[in-house]
């Protein structure tokens, strides 16, 4: 959620921050502004709506300088309007601050700062960083942060400029990514490395409790005590392209059109199909700590939620190690067992996931060992955890994940197949497994050289408002996948569902407008499937049907269908995956929406 760039150095900033912001664009905003040292003091311009808002704002009433601050607001505290877009300010107008997160103690802070005579101008949370850091300012804007952030609650990225000590920036975080981008006779803070990287791959990654002083001729990093605190530099390995269209109508499309190289990515290096093993080196876990594993926990939200339940389908057939799925939003508040044979897998794009984050914490004090699942090099959970499996699926631009969830299914894959063959999965059965899953990126590339077909399904239901999705075993959380696709880029109501539960209540919804896509590979439970296909057919349903064979079982009973290639039942979801990402994204397409920034969504979400 939200975005921060900030930069100090020789050139002009103004162009700078707002090419940092579009490059931000994809996490989610409803506003956005800039402020800037123009020599004389703080300038600042600020719209609603997108960033061209801003540059419009911009061009009617200029602004330069080499020193600033910009920010893409996602509205939490008052509505998104140009008063509650960031930058806020000081009663006074010098002291600037973007940030990132949730003051929760902020109506205390708030109401205690009116009484000493300050006056607010917005309805957000951020203002009161402002106005505390103006009661605290005695000539030294790092201590004047320390000061205030001493008395917030809640979460923060933060980035703070002032009129009165003007050749710095300085910034904080505690559960809100910030990084700095380290550059010669410049540097520069952002919450992700996107908004930089045009600059420098150079960068220092905050944790929780520091807090970076920028000038044109370096940086230094301490803790709230003012304690220096060292830290790695970190070099990016993304290619600016992989942060462009590269020629496709919208991000989502292209990342679609990747999984072939984004799966051989996932798996180069880690599969030893002869033995039918997988080398994961970054487990951090000795053979023996594996084998007395007696319970595997895996967390996670949205998408990340739907490929965990393939890996507990996986782990468990494969593996046979107990193996629970928890919402991240709800782990940490309950009491759950958890002892040090547990092992808790987190799941997380981005590794910035709020209540992913704070799951995998809550885990680790239990005293369970934590294992990451991330794509974001750098990122918090990537530190954090004990062990993990980096993606390596690349950036991901649209706010709609495709890539990185098939490349999640892999990664489970990957770990499954370490844990059977250290369990009780021979090697005739480990290297059929490592075979199919060499096959996989020919077989995506097959379906996607096909894209047209499902272009044609989207045509005929681009006006349905209800679709049901069906699947069972493995496909079902494929069904919730499809479901929640359709659902964030083209805004119609759509419900995933296990195919036996259709008739304990959604079958009271089938009729000739209801769209029912079932996903139906031949599995082992492929002649249950059809038994549903011909529920929904007798009640004058409509059905899209992604199948891997000719069956005359369902000959007539499918108004459309989508054949994906035959692989094993546990790899089936990442096929199956791949039309019903494609059928999502060209019904959002056809419907004229913003695919790639759907409304009211945020690609990272770091608030709880």
């Amino acid at each position: 959620m939200c975005g921060i760039v900030g930069y100090i150095g020789e050139k002009q900033a103004t162009t700078l921050l707002v090419d940092g912001l579009k490059r931000l664009e994809y996490r989610g905003y409803d506003s956005a502004g800039v402020s800037l040292m123009n020599g004389n003091g703080l300038e600042t311009r600020k719209a609603k709506g997108k960033i061209a808002m801003l540059e419009q704002a911009i061009a009617s009433d200029p602004i330069k300088g080499k020193i600033g601050i910009a920010h893409t607001r996602w509205a939490t505290h008052g509505p998104p309007n140009e008063c509650n877009a960031h930058p806020h300010h000081d009663c006074k107008g010098k002291i600037s601050v973007v940030h990132n997160g949730i003051i929760e103690n902020y109506g205390p802070l708030r109401a205690m700062l009116q009484k000493t005579g300050h006056v607010f101008v917005s309805e957000t949370d951020t203002e009161v960083l402002a106005h505390l850091i103006e009661a605290a300012f005695d000539g030294n804007l790092e201590d004047a942060v320390v000061d205030a952030l001493a008395l917030v609650e809640g979460t923060y990225g933060i980035a703070v400029l002032s009129a009165d000590d003007p050749d710095k920036i300085v910034a904080a975080r505690k559960g809100s990514p910030l990084l700095i981008g380290i550059g010669e006779g410049e540097n520069y803070v952002a919450s992700d490395v996107a908004a930089i990287l045009a600059h420098t791959r150079e960068v220092v990654y905050l944790d929780d409790g520091e807090m970076a002083v920028l000038t044109r001729d370096g940086y230094s990093v301490c803790d709230l005590y003012q304690q220096t605190v060292k830290k790695g530099v970190s070099r990016i390995d993304w290619d600016l392209d992989q942060i462009e269209k590269g020629g496709f109508d919208h991000f989502m499309l292209k990342e679609i059109m990747e999984q072939p190289q984004t799966i051989t990515n996932t798996m180069r290096g880690r599969l030893v199909t002869e033995e039918g093993f997988s080398k994961l080196g970054g487990l951090n876990l000795s053979m023996e700590e594996l084998q007395n594993l007696d319970q595997i926990i895996i967390t996670a939200c949205g998408t990340s939620w739907h490929s965990a339940l393939i890996g507990e389908l996986m782990i468990e057939e494969h593996a046979r190690i107990r193996c629970e799925v928890e919402y991240a939003s709800e782990f940490r508040y309950r009491n759950p067992i958890v002892t040090d044979k547990t092992l808790c897998v987190v799941i997380s794009q981005s590794g910035e996931t709020a209540d992913t984050l704070a799951a995998m914490r809550e885990a680790k004090r239990r005293g369970a060992r934590t294992l990451g699942l991330v794509n974001q090099v750098g990122s918090t959970i990537a530190r954090e955890d004990d062990g993990g499996i980096y993606l390596h699926a690349g950036p991901e631009i649209g706010v709609a994940s495709t890539k990185a969830f098939t490349s999640q299914v892999i990664a489970l894959a990957l770990l499954t197949l370490k844990l059977g063959r250290l369990r009780n999965m021979s090697v005739v059965q480990g290297r059929d497994i490592a075979q199919a899953m060499e096959a996989l990126p020919a077989q995506i590339q097959s379906i996607l050289d096909r894209a047209s077909e499902v272009e044609t399904i989207a045509e005929a239901f681009s006006d349905a408002t209800n679709f049901l999705y069906l699947g069972r075993g493995y496909n079902f959380p494929v069904a919730l996948e499809g479901a929640l696709k359709l659902k964030e880029i083209s805004y119609i109501h759509a419900e995933g569902y296990p195919a036996a539960e259709m008739k304990h209540g959604p079958i009271a919804l089938i009729d000739a407008d209801m769209p029912v896509v079932f996903i139906a590979p031949h599995d082992s439970v492929f002649e249950k499937v059809v038994s549903n296909v011909q529920e929904v057919k007798a009640r004058g349903g409509r059905v899209i049907a992604i199948t891997s064979r000719e069956e005359p079982s369902l000959a007539g009973k499918i108004d459309y269908e989508f054949r994906i290639p035959e692989t094993i039942d546990m790899l089936n979801p990442v096929l199956a995956a791949i039309p019903l990402q494609l059928l999502a994204y060209y019904i959002a397409a056809k419907r004229g929406l913003n695919v790639d920034q759907p409304r009211n969504l945020a690609k990272s979400v770091t608030v709880e």
